[in-house]
């Protein structure tokens, strides 16, 4: 039996995005992290190149570590309450409006190649002043390959979008049992205060289904082609302190 090990997280960023059901224009974001985004930080941390032969080997064994979220306020009063936690919606445009013969190198690509004569129009949602825990159960040393990793990584690591970047470093230990690593994020608080969304292992312990469990992030130079999510079930709990 494999030594298991509890990894503590911390996602801090004036801006996150955690894209769940986004489709085509319309980018939405999840009010927890998704396991597809955490799993796929710690891939950009260790290298693992989009449909390579060593992301096929690692992925399967880095989304067979289960994962739950905390929701974390931030300790700031505003009008008498904790800092909430809110939605941002970008209306985002790109490229449009250049003269073709005397601006080509301007010109916007499209993903097949060719020139794109209209600017690309999107709205994209992001999560500001939100604040997560994050612990990774499982396998001791595959938890501390990500470590590493994350200390050393050898591509950047951002919250859904490279717009979101971390605001203070993300690792924040790895421990024994449960409750250890949650000590590490939250203090000496109790646990029931904060709303969590924790993997379970079977469908009668769980409230939800979300697609995020990935299977394959991909090939490169594609930001869609071959991607793959399977489900994973999940319980929501909510705490007593007002996340939103």
């Amino acid at each position: 039996m494999s030594d298991t090990a509890y990894l503590a997280l911390l996602l801090d960023a004036p801006l996150q995005s955690w894209g769940f059901s986004s489709r085509f224009q319309r980018r939405t974001t999840e009010l927890h992290p998704t396991k597809s985004g955490v799993i796929g930080l710690i891939s950009a941390a260790m290298g693992l190149a989009k449909g390579s032969p060593e992301e096929r080997d690692m992925l399967p064994k880095l989304a067979a570590l289960k994962m739950s979220s905390i929701t974390i306020p931030r300790n700031v009063l505003r009008a008498g309450g904790l800092l909430p936690v809110l939605r941002l919606e970008d209306f985002h445009t790109t490229g449009g409006g250049y003269d073709k013969k005397t601006q080509r190198q301007f010109i916007p690509r499209k993903a097949s190649g060719g020139p794109c004569d209209n600017p690309t129009v999107s709205h994209r949602q992001y999560l500001n002043d939100a604040r997560y825990g994050v612990i990774l159960a499982g396998d001791r040393f595959m938890l501390e390959r990500a470590v590493a990793a994350l200390e050393d990584p050898i591509w950047g690591v951002w919250f859904g979008r490279k717009s979101c970047i971390p605001a203070e470093p993300i690792f924040r230990g790895m421990f024994k049992t449960q409750p250890e690593a949650e000590r590490a994020l939250i203090g000496n608080a109790a646990i029931e205060q904060f709303t969590r969304l924790e993997e379970v292992a079977n469908f009668n312990a769980g409230t939800d289904s979300y697609n995020d469990q990935p299977v394959s992030f991909g090939t490169s130079g594609s930001s869609a082609e071959g991607r793959d999510y399977a489900v994973r079930r999940v319980n929501l709990v909510v705490g007593k302190i007002p996340d939103v």
